[in-house]
């Protein structure tokens, strides 16, 4: 399934989910200094295959691997073409380490995932934990560790985010996700 999303609103919806859920319901406590600091790089890739999305991948390694922190400390690749498929999507990720690997990157970045039909293991499709990864549209989130393990000493308790994320979503509901405003592109079925 491709999309004919243009590059402007891919940004604008990742961007409006990113103030309104990650960091409104602070699902990421770290996000809000980035956002505010204009430390995210958005990335729309117009790739149509994963071969084609792995090049974009490698660039925007290098790209964050280069750029000094104040300026870019994280990026989001957003990719609406490909990989919509969330397993598809989900095997993609170990290309994704292995490239890492590959560039000797690994243990200086790092990707977590987002996508719109994002699903932890051992949940249903809808379980409503899920939408905690779930993004406009695929996303590949690239970080820089260095800023995760400073991120991480800095707030208290950090090994309990993932709990206090499923609680609040449970707290929230279908009801209060829907009214964010963000429920058309995140509870999209397979």
């Amino acid at each position: 399934m491709t999309t004919t999303v243009s590059n402007e609103e891919a940004i604008a919806a990742t961007k409006l989910w990113l103030e309104k859920a990650v960091i409104g319901l602070n699902l990421c406590p770290f996000a809000k200094g980035v956002h505010v600091k204009g430390q995210i790089r958005y990335v729309v890739s117009a790739a149509q295959t994963p071969e084609e999305l792995l090049a974009d991948v490698m660039k925007e390694f290098e790209v964050l691997a280069e750029a000094s922190r104040d300026k870019i400390d994280t990026i989001l690749l957003i990719h609406p073409h490909v990989l919509t498929d969330f397993l598809d999507y989900n095997d993609f990720l170990e290309v994704v380490d292995e490239a890492l690997e590959e560039v000797d990157l690994a243990g200086e970045l790092q990707v977590a995932s987002m996508h719109p039909q994002y699903q932890f293991a051992e949940t249903e499709l809808d379980d409503i934990t899920n939408f905690t990864n779930r993004s406009p549209y695929p996303t590949l989130h690239i970080l820089r560790e260095e800023s995760i393990d400073e991120a991480v000493a800095s707030f208290p308790e950090a090994e309990t985010i993932f709990e206090k994320n499923i609680e609040t979503m449970r707290k929230l509901g279908y009801d209060g996700w829907d009214a964010l405003g963000l429920s058309e592109v995140q509870r999209r079925k397979k």
